[in-house]
Formats: C-alpha cells, structure tokens, sequence
C-alpha cells in the first residue's frame, strides 16, 4: 500500500496533518507493508523568496482580516499542533518555499526525504528560522544528512528537481487538490486535511479491506476547508 502526501512547510496544517497521520499509521494493524511518499505542493508559488513579512500579517492580508482576528486564527492553529505534542512558534515569518521543495527531491534521492521534511517543518514552526536564507537551508540539508557539495548545487542551479516539483503539483491539481494536506491511498482514496489520527486509521483500513476497488473522489475519506479548520488552501481557490 502506498500513501502519498502532498504537502508544503509553510502550511502549519500540513505539519499537524503528518503528526495525526503517522499516530493513525502507528495504529494500523499492517502498518508495515505502507509505503510513504511525501509530493511537493506550494500553497503562494508567487510569494518572494527572501521576506520579513510576519506570518500574522500575511494572514491578515490573505484572508482580508484585522491583525487581531489574524493572531486569534493563528492561536487556534497552534493550540491543534501543541495537542499533537509539536513545538509552535507563531512569530515566524512567510516566504516562498520551491527551494525547500527542490531540496526535498534531491532528499529522496538520498532516501532522507523525510528526515529533511522533519528538519525543515521543525525549522519553520518551531524554531522560526529564516528559510528564505540558502545558508540556513544548506545548513538544515547538511544536518539531515545530505552532501554539502550537492545541497550547494542544487541551490545554485534554478533548474535543479524544478521540472519534478511542478510534475507533483500537476499530478495534484489532476486528483482535484485545491489545499494541503492531502493524502491519496493508492491512487485510490484522498484525504483532505489534517484529520484526527482515527480517520487515516480507519481509511488505510477501508484501502486495505477493499484491495483493489475502483478509485474514489478525496471527499470519500473526509474533506476539509482552508485554514483556520484543518487544511490550507491555495490562494484564490
């Protein structure tokens, strides 16, 4: 069985989505015949690079909100990550995130894709580092166990793992993503949102019950809305 999760490390959805999926993973009884891959999906494609836009002011100007009612949204989402046992910073600040995807590729190829996703996720939301900055990212790279002289290559050729990040995104909007997290079972059934653990326990064994049966619409398995419940949205969706 292969689980696909298409997810971006600005979403904090997605960072409290994976912790709920590998609790109901844990709790599937053929947990270990599962095979995770994590897709690249990015959430503001347009934002810039390099910003010291706070995330509270990028909410507020995102949803059309005051400050005030920005930091409330932004509390909710917090207390959801720290219910799941995760650190949160909300003094983070927003930015692009292509170059942590591209790194994430070359991850998988080193076979530390989920080591790197965990260092880049803790790296954002709890520790609220600047990953607009190539020496932090090559840095949070090199920690998660990938060559220096690679993770330098890769961030200096605009070229490098683009054309996969866009294909995952295609292959996205193809299953009718329109936020993050979303997870696909097989190809089969989608997920969207960071559910509680008990609806990714209970659609792994609905798949694994179902063998092969035709391919279901992500609403089968439980769907969700954009921030501020239990997913993100693309901007304009």
């Amino acid at each position: 069985m292969r689980v696909e999760i298409w997810s971006d490390i600005a979403c904090p959805w997605c960072y409290i989505g994976k912790a709920r999926f590998e609790a109901g993973l844990a709790a599937f009884a053929h947990r270990d015949g599962v095979e995770v891959v994590h897709r690249s999906f990015e959430l503001d494609p347009k934002a810039p690079v390099a910003t010291d836009v706070p995330v509270i002011d990028m909410l507020a100007t995102k949803y059309g909100v005051s400050r005030e009612q920005a930091e409330v949204m932004e509390a909710r989402v917090a207390e959801a990550a720290v219910g799941e046992g995760l650190d949160y910073r909300s003094d983070r600040v927003h930015g692009n995130t292509f170059e942590m995807h591209r790194l994430l590729h070359l991850g998988r190829a080193h076979g530390v894709q989920e080591v790197l996703l965990d260092a880049f996720y803790r790296a954002n939301f709890a520790e609220a580092r600047r990953l607009g900055d190539p020496v932090v990212l090559q840095e949070i790279a090199v920690g998660a166990g990938l060559p220096a002289g690679e993770v330098a290559r890769v961030l200096a050729d605009p070229e490098a793992y683009a054309r996969e990040v866009r294909a995952e995104e295609q292959a996205a909007a193809e299953l009718g993503a329109t936020g993050v997290p979303f997870f696909v079972i097989d190809r089969r059934y989608g997920i969207s949102g960071g559910q509680p653990a008990e609806v990714f326990q209970e659609a792994l064994e609905r798949a694994y019950a179902d063998g092969d049966g035709e391919p279901q619409p992500a609403e089968e398995a439980g769907a969700a809305p954009a921030c501020g419940a239990d997913a993100c949205a693309v901007p304009g969706k």
